[in-house]
């Protein structure tokens, strides 16, 4: 599965450029961005509309957002730095209908049309759709990996690679013995308790590639919306000035020159 994140986009423009360009699924960074629950809620409906999971990251355990991110049309929930299966069973009860959760009552939803259903199949639906991804950044979520895999309600587990470096002391050195060993423990964890193991942050295509063979889950992260535009804007301004380079000599005064 291809995703791809949204982190400065403010429109549901974005989802249909998602779409379009063969993403299969958004994630919108409320984490490191000022992005509102409206807009986020805007591009997540759009989102589903277009057949994209639409998943939110939220900031650390924010639970005031948790009910309205998925009442405005969010697939599912990212939950960063996670680091004990008690805040991960705690995450998971919020983001479900009683009797597995504690998510606040509400008649329709959009991802089903808004129809008014029956209340117990509207909430039957919507604990069987909603994903909960844990994300597990720092060495006391490592240790507890196993645990916070088996808690019931977590559908998927991540590894944000950046911030787990930078707790080992080795920023950006994906390839330090301490962070390697990090992964290791984490996709054998899980690998026990059968849940998959997402690991994000890594830039490097050959060590993506390695770590999908050692039992990584294909949940590919293309990129952000903020890299791709700069690159984008690098690149025009490159053509830009190698065109006006390509011009200037072949003026009369560079012929002659």
């Amino acid at each position: 599965m291809t995703a791809f994140g949204i982190r400065i986009s403010r429109t549901p423009d974005i989802a249909r450029l998602a779409k379009a360009s063969g993403h299969h699924a958004i994630w919108v960074d409320l984490e490191h961005s000022t992005i509102s629950l409206d807009a986020a809620g805007a591009i997540c409906a759009a989102a589903h509309d277009l057949g994209l999971m639409a998943l939110v990251r939220v900031p650390e355990r924010e639970y005031g957002a948790i009910g309205r991110l998925l009442d405005a049309g969010a697939s599912g929930l990212i939950f960063p730095r996670v680091e004990t299966a008690d805040q991960a069973a705690d995450l998971a009860a919020a983001c479900r209908f009683p009797p597995h959760g504690h998510r606040s009552a509400i008649a329709v939803l959009p991802q089903f049309g808004y129809r008014r259903l029956p209340v117990a199949e509207t909430y039957r639906l919507a604990n069987d759709t909603v994903v909960v991804n844990v994300l597990i950044e720092r060495p006391l979520g490592i240790r507890n990996a196993e645990a916070i895999a088996r808690v019931p309600g977590v559908d998927l587990v991540s590894i944000g690679t950046n911030d787990l470096s930078a707790e080992h002391g080795v920023p950006g050195d994906y390839r330090h013995p301490l962070v390697q060993q990090a992964l290791n423990d984490a996709l054998a964890a899980c690998a026990r308790a059968g849940k998959p193991l997402s690991i994000g942050g890594i830039a490097d295509a050959a060590l993506n590639a390695e770590l999908l063979a050692r039992g990584a889950a294909p949940f590919l992260m293309t990129g952000i919306d903020t890299d791709l535009l700069l690159a984008s804007m690098q690149e025009r301004v490159r053509n830009a000035l190698a065109g006006h380079a390509a011009v200037a000599v072949r003026t009369p005064e560079a012929q002659t020159a």
